[in-house]
């Protein structure tokens, strides 16, 4: 499926006579093989008598042989699939078997996508970024600290170099003009105030101009600047995050904290925090060295912290 989904992605009209050519196979093959692609990764097909088979829309499609020698000088090794039905459950299951060396799982598809507070990723095939990093943290909380946070900083540099203007929403959110392009769901193993496993996962809109099931707005890269390279976002986001993680590690979160509230889109504005069971409307005046949220309440500092927190903007 893959070597025909190759030869497809650049988004043209391609015979079966050269399709099953330049594979080797029969022009009925061709097709049924086009159906499968169809059945298991759900992209529109075009089939137009003389002219032959295109997809409705170019894909980038990842590349184990571009990824791997790049991301193992960053400290990463590869761990590649078309569909999986998480990359951090997959991550989490390979933990057990990687003796603690650093790994990225990465997906051209996901079928069970995860999000924060429970929340389902949509996944469509071979359109966006799904990766999760995962790697062992000594140090306990000092090295936990704002780390989600940091990861946010780097994805959204990542965004900025490639000429999106990106911004941060507390606590684990990429936005671009009030529409969320990335998100970010950290998960950890073992003793957080020791040892312990981190599995960082990462989702970015990329070349997705349309999907179903999302129940807030959205954009994606390629709406903003055009489409691009997933192997190229990949590669520079690892980049990009060894280096933050390197200045997190060495300094702790202090160091990145103004720069993360100076990419924070609500930063003095009116805001409403969800604990669940209660809400707080205040000021967001910032976060604090652990990267719990800073809001004034009736003239007073608070801070708030937690997995099941929600933050929106007040009308």
């Amino acid at each position: 499926m893959n070597g025909l989904l190759r030869l497809l992605q650049d988004g043209r009209f391609h015979s079966g006579r050269e399709l099953g050519l330049a594979l080797g196979v029969s022009r009925s093959a061709v097709w049924k093989h086009l159906q499968r692609i169809q059945s298991e990764t759900g992209l529109p097909l075009y089939r137009v008598p003389g002219r032959g088979y295109r997809l409705a829309e170019p894909l980038s499609l990842f590349e184990h042989a571009k990824l791997e020698p790049r991301l193992k000088q960053y400290g990463w090794s590869l761990n590649l699939y078309d569909t999986i039905d998480s990359t951090n459950a997959e991550a989490l299951r390979l933990l057990p078997d990687k003796d603690g060396e650093p790994f990225i799982v990465v997906a051209e598809a996901q079928t069970s996508g995860r999000g924060r507070r429970g929340r389902t990723w949509i996944s469509p095939f071979g359109q966006n970024l799904y990766c999760s990093f995962a790697l062992k943290v000594g140090g306990g909380t000092k090295q936990l600290a704002g780390m989600s946070l940091v990861v946010g900083l780097a994805v959204m540099q990542t965004l900025r170099r490639l000429g999106v203007e990106a911004g941060l929403k507390w606590p684990n959110d990429v936005y671009v003009d009030g529409r969320k392009i990335a998100g970010i769901l950290l998960e950890l193993t073992g003793d957080p105030a020791d040892l312990c496993h981190v599995v960082i996962g990462v989702g970015v809109n990329v070349n997705m101009v349309s999907a179903e099931g999302i129940d807030q707005l959205w954009t994606s890269i390629k709406e903003q600047v055009g489409m691009v390279d997933r192997n190229e976002l990949l590669l520079a986001l690892t980049e990009t995050l060894k280096q933050y993680l390197e200045r997190h590690f060495d300094e702790g979160f202090s160091a990145l904290r103004a720069e993360w509230e100076a990419s924070h889109i609500w930063q003095g504005r009116n805001c409403t925090l969800s604990t669940g069971s209660s809400e707080y409307s205040g000021v967001v005046i910032g976060v604090d060295l652990q990267g719990g949220l800073r809001m004034t309440l009736d003239g007073c500092e608070h801070s708030f912290s937690g997995g099941e927190l929600s933050l929106r903007l007040d009308p």
